[in-house]
């Protein structure tokens, strides 16, 4: 008998011992240790690194890149891509309503109304003579604005204001391309540093250097 309860005793003890090292199941936000075995059979607990936050969602490190700098990256790499190809194809990835300067958007205003039934060569030519202009150090105006307002020189303005006109109209989206290449120089022209230009069915008598015919004008330096 005394050998019996000798045994149940020892079954009652190891099962007390089970229950007193069991574990709870793991709580979001907090570290537990989980137990192992040694050689003598005690337990022995670990630390668990912890994973998530108190609300339960994952840990995010400075390091990991977000949707939002993604697209911005991808934003500055289209802004500052220049348009490739001749004039023409130049035009079709320039080619918008917004001029995106107010000077860039006088330099169109000049293209549009003396050249936009001109092709493409010729409108970059009145470009090109309105930039030369406003880079000829003292002989004119220094900005395109001020070029266009000089007193008698372009027949489209009066007072002191541009004319108006309608941004959705394609000539007007094909003289902001036009100007935008002008403004950067990303395309030469033939009239190089021509100052001047008139239409073909008019002779002033300048006495300049002609310097190249296009379309319906003829420049001169």
């Amino acid at each position: 008998m005394a050998q019996i309860l000798a045994t149940i005793r020892t079954a009652l003890l190891f099962c007390a011992a089970l229950s007193a090292t069991s574990i709870a199941p793991a709580q979001a936000g907090t570290t537990y240790e989980a137990p192992t075995a040694t050689a003598n059979g005690t337990l022995v607990r670990g630390a668990v690194p912890e994973l998530l936050d108190p609300n339960g969602e994952p840990q995010l490190t400075d390091s990991q890149p977000s949707l939002d700098q993604d697209n911005d990256t991808v934003s500055a790499e289209v802004a500052s891509s220049k348009p490739t190809g001749d004039l023409a194809s130049m035009v079709a990835q320039l080619r918008g309503p917004d001029a995106g300067s107010h000077e860039v958007e006088c330099l169109a205003t000049g293209i549009y109304f003396e050249s936009k039934g001109e092709p493409l060569a010729g409108q970059l030519a009145v470009g090109r003579v309105i930039a030369n202009r406003a880079n000829s150090s003292g002989r004119f105006p220094p900005t395109y604005c001020g070029v266009l307002f000089q007193r008698g020189q372009f027949s489209f303005v009066h007072g002191h204001s541009l004319p108006s006109v309608s941004h959705s109209n394609r000539h007007w989206q094909t003289a902001v391309a036009i100007a935008k290449i002008v403004d950067k120089d990303l395309q030469e022209s033939s009239v190089g540093n021509a100052l001047f230009f008139h239409a073909r069915y008019v002779s002033p008598g300048w006495g300049l250097k002609r310097v190249a015919s296009i379309g319906n004008h003829v420049f001169y330096r």
